[in-house]
């Protein structure tokens, strides 16, 4: 899958090139690394997958 235009910067990237960007199409959200942006791979869920992914790192459930 590969959408062009609803892809959006994280907010917590620093400028260096360590960006992600994410993207929400109907009931899925898609990742990928900005530096590759349209070449490189992306990653797609379901929405339900990725609020539980966000949930998890908002409690530090994936802290290492």
């Amino acid at each position: 899958m590969c959408i062009t235009s609803a892809w959006r910067k994280s907010t917590y990237s620093n400028g260096q090139g360590e960006c992600a960007e994410v993207a929400r199409v109907a009931s899925a959200v898609g990742t990928r690394d900005t530096k590759d942006a349209g070449h490189g791979p992306e990653v797609w869920v379901s929405a339900t997958t990725w609020a539980a992914f966000v949930g998890s790192v908002r409690r530090g459930g994936l802290d290492a």
